[in-house]
């Protein structure tokens, strides 16, 4: 597929649009854990010559020795057979849980799943799907992609994957990864399920290589205002974002929204990189500082930029972590730009990726980032507690999804910036202007549309019942006229109730403008992809619509003013 899961824990390709306060799922707050793959300068050279530390090493020794010698008497002599690898595994991860948050060791099967999120590309069949109860839907075919071109359809259930049965039986992302990917030119079979045809459809696809992307869209607001969203930092982030900028100075940009909303982070030097693009001369970027001087680092802007001068406003929210939060910070101790939102995730802890003799791989955390004004972005935490995992929830409890947080407020917390201004520190990067999360229009009935993913299913078959006409519609005559009805509205009504959503009238009165904007997004999105989801959904988007609000501000800060 591309092989992209739409809203699952590999992928977050497409945001479902939780602006109105919808908390970040589990996935969202663990992610920066998972991809945690910062490569300072150095970093790499070292990781396979890597030997154990000279600093203690006699305990060291006893302690590999007593290790090695239990599960030798667990193998020999334990009353009943015991999985010695999986054994092992265990008490290395329960091991590192005494560490922080960040190290992490990853078995050698699920190596392979943890860096996909962050190549460049793949081999398969080039579909983004869905997995609803217990059934692989298509959400669409990538553009250009061997399945576009064999002519499967957004809506399409695969039932089948080489006559092997795939509905029904509690498959997995993973199991639809092995499945479908694999080697350019290779062949896989599927039979498909499809709306309005009455026998299953049969298809053989020829995998190629599928291009992934992390720059999801870039547009013009108006005529000088350019929006770029950037969902992650991977391998071919910083090209991608290079195109987008200057595809929209070539359009009249003249000052620049970059959305880091959820964006989880990835590889530093892609992060680095884009910060050095709004960076005139040598400007400090990022430093690390671990443990004596192997792993500090320094980072300097160093190269002329595209967009070195002109209005920036950044965007973050507690999705925010770890690269995102480099260039947050950069940009702001440095009085670029405006940051704009609500604290970032807090995750400044720097690993090194160790690989194992049996193909899994250590991520153990060598050093810790710091802004230019000296504030670590890392979060407090205490090893081994729970405490570090449920940080969003407290988040929520204490409020600060509304307000502020007023104990980060503190002197001990404050730093400045190259012209003086005030910043605090606390973990993570707290933004210039904070927007709460609105949630007047959200409801009980609202999200259970989302979860039994009844928007998705709906738009999908409206596209599909009015394809003819809205493939005629230029995008701006889409945003401009297209309206849903209140009829397209009861027909979603109805849908839910199959799906054993029960109708709450009040909850649905209190959505029902969110309601309309979320299903145009999702019909525009099946029409002109990203390109005509983001600009509609951006109509009910408070944070950026407050951003559009700030550029007088951000205006001042690139002309020098604080």
């Amino acid at each position: 597929m591309s092989e992209e899961p739409i809203n699952t824990p590999q992928e977050e390709q497409t945001p479902t649009p939780q602006r109105k306060g919808h908390g970040n799922s589990l996935f969202q707050i663990r992610l920066p854990l998972f991809i945690a793959m910062a490569l300072v300068v150095g970093v790499l050279i070292g990781a396979n010559t890597f030997s154990p530390s000279t600093g203690n090493p006699q305990d060291t020794a006893k302690s590999y020795l007593k290790f090695r010698d239990i599960l030798s008497y667990i193998d020999r002599d334990y009353v009943d057979t015991v999985n010695i690898s999986e054994l092992s595994d265990f008490a290395i991860t329960k091991m590192l849980e005494k560490l922080d948050p960040h190290t992490s060791y990853i078995p050698a099967a699920q190596l392979a799943m943890a860096r996909s999120y962050l190549e460049g590309d793949f081999e398969g069949i080039g579909v983004e799907f869905n997995i609803f109860k217990d059934t692989i839907y298509v959400v669409t075919p990538i553009s250009g992609g061997p399945s576009e071109a064999a002519g499967i359809q957004a809506g399409d259930k695969i039932v089948k994957v080489e006559n092997e049965n795939v509905a029904g039986i509690g498959i997995t992302n993973e199991g639809v990864f092995k499945r479908l990917r694999g080697p350019k030119g290779s062949k896989v079979s599927m039979t498909i399920q499809r709306k309005g045809s009455n026998k299953p459809l049969n298809f053989t696809i020829s995998r190629s290589k599928i291009p992934t992307r992390s720059v999801d869209v870039s547009y013009m607001v108006d005529d000088n205002t350019g929006y770029i969203k950037v969902s992650r930092f991977s391998a071919n982030t910083f090209e991608e974002f290079k195109q987008a900028l200057t595809g929209l100075k070539k359009k009249g940009l003249q000052q620049l929204i970059l959305d880091l909303r959820g964006n989880p982070g990835g590889y530093m030097d892609h992060a680095t990189r884009m910060a050095d693009e709004f960076l005139s001369g040598n400007k400090l970027i990022v430093y690390t500082d671990g443990k004596g001087s192997k792993y500090d680092s320094k980072t300097f802007a160093r190269t002329k930029g595209e967009f070195e001068s002109g209005a920036l406003i950044v965007l973050v929210d507690e999705g925010s972590a770890s690269a995102s939060e480099i260039v947050a910070g950069a940009l702001q101790d440095n009085d670029r730009a405006l940051i704009v939102g609500r604290r970032s995730f807090g995750k400044g802890l720097v690993q090194m990726p160790i690989p194992m003799n049996d193909g899994s791989e250590l991520r153990l955390t060598i050093s810790r980032y710091y802004t230019p004004s000296g504030r670590s972005i890392q979060k407090p935490y205490v090893a081994g507690s729970e405490e570090y995992q449920l940080d969003m929830l407290h988040r929520f409890e204490r409020g600060e999804y509304f307000h502020p947080d007023s104990s980060l407020f503190v002197d001990s917390l404050k730093y400045k910036t190259t012209r003086g201004r005030t910043v605090y520190g606390g973990g993570g990067i707290m933004p210039d202007v904070f927007v709460a999360r609105d949630t007047t229009e959200l409801s009980h009935y609202m999200s259970q549309l989302y979860s039994k993913n009844v928007i998705r299913e709906y738009t999908l078959s409206y596209y599909r019942d009015n394809r003819k006409d809205l493939d005629k519609m230029p995008f701006d005559r889409f945003q401009k006229n297209f309206e849903v009805t209140d009829k397209m509205l009861q027909d979603v009504v109805r849908l839910a109730k199959s799906a054993d959503i029960d109708y709450d009238e009040e909850q649905f009165k209190r959505s029902k403008n969110l309601l309309r904007n979320n299903l145009k997004a999702f019909i525009g999105r099946s029409v002109y992809g990203n390109d005509g989801f983001f600009p509609v959904l951006h109509e009910s988007d408070e944070e950026f619509q407050e951003a559009l609000k700030q550029f007088s501000r951000a205006g001042q800060l690139a002309k020098g003013g604080a």
